[in-house]
């Protein structure tokens, strides 16, 4: 009776087995390589009067490399690099610091300038969302990554920027969506990347004449439907299975910010889970994880901007090789059952 008590109680033990898993998204500003394929942004062709060189591209990889170093985590969604060969410089260095990554991932299917991408501990199956097939239109990268043999959906997007209306951010939307729509029931997954979008931008843009040209509709909040029926965002109480909740909603909204823009603090970086994730039943957020990587060095010496990645201010303009990026990177950890 002893010897099947014991037994009965490593096998329970072995089936609820669980992991934590930190998962990290940073939009690193622009990590170009210094091969020339005629996509660059003028400033990063490489070894022309902007310096964007050997030297400056090996600080630039350190720069990164100290940053998710700091955050340490699992997982790690990133936006604005260029190639896989930039992605595996760094995921060396990286290895050099003593963070190992053995698996990466990058939307590489569109020759895009920067593309979305993903280094992980864990092994990664890939896909590829096509948005468009219009030129600049960015690929979004899914990554199903297995721990414990179950699956966790991370899609990685970069939308367009606010230089362009809502209906430039509704299709990238509407891609995941139709995506997401053929997951099996209740899968567990993370929408996270760099959406260009505010988390109630359906309140924020409504009088923006430039933003808005689809009559208040929103990508971030109807088409991935984390609002209610009121325009409320989603809290972990009020979440429906046909919904999906922001992690913003977990910090004050003082701390509801990534980025800077003419001294306006805005969230443009997310991490939106399933509903099968905010369950505690299984795999879950785990509460009080969810937070913006706020090291001193990623701000300026008064505090007030992010320290982004340096441009001389004299002509002929050039890489400094000092700074990190105009986005804060965001941390969220989730139990893995």
């Amino acid at each position: 009776m002893k010897f099947f008590t014991i037994f009965l109680f490593l096998s329970l033990s072995l089936f609820a087995k669980g992991e934590n898993v930190k998962i990290a998204v940073y939009n690193v500003e622009n990590l170009f390589d210094l091969h020339y394929n005629g996509t660059e942004y003028s400033e990063y062709i490489p070894n022309t009067i902007w310096k964007w060189n050997r030297q400056n591209y090996r600080k630039k990889i350190l720069n990164i490399t100290k940053v998710i170093v700091d955050i340490n985590p699992d997982v790690i969604a990133l936006t604005e690099i260029e190639s896989d060969l930039a992605l595996r410089d760094l995921q060396k260095e990286l290895s050099r610091k003593g963070l190992y990554f053995r698996y990466r991932a990058i939307a590489n299917k569109k020759n895009t300038s920067v593309k979305s991408a993903l280094l992980s501990k864990y092994p990664i199956i890939k896909r590829e969302i096509t948005v468009s097939q219009a030129w600049g239109v960015r690929n979004i990268l899914e990554a199903k990554i297995i721990v414990y043999g179950k699956p966790l959906y991370i899609f990685v997007n970069h939308w367009k920027a606010k230089s362009g209306p809502e209906s430039k951010r509704i299709i990238y939307a509407k891609a995941l969506r139709r995506r997401l729509d053929t997951l099996p029931k209740n899968s567990d997954y993370i929408l996270t990347g760099d959406f260009n979008a505010h988390y109630e931008e359906h309140k924020s843009f409504i009088k923006k004449r430039k933003h808005n040209d689809t009559h208040g509709i929103t990508g971030i909040n109807h088409i991935l439907k984390t609002i209610d029926s009121n325009g409320e965002l989603y809290t972990q109480s009020s979440l429906l299975t046909t919904g999906n909740y922001n992690l913003w909603m977990e910090v004050p909204k003082a701390q509801r910010w990534s980025h800077i823009y003419k001294s306006n603090k805005e969230a443009l970086d997310h991490f939106i889970i399933s509903p099968s994730l905010v369950d505690k039943q299984g795999s879950h957020f785990i509460q009080g994880s969810f937070h913006s990587f706020q090291a001193s060095y990623l701000f300026t010496k008064n505090g007030k901007k992010l320290y982004r990645w340096q441009r001389s201010r004299t002509r002929p303009k050039h890489h400094t090789g000092k700074g990190f990026s105009d986005h804060l990177p965001l941390v969220a950890e989730f139990y893995i059952k």
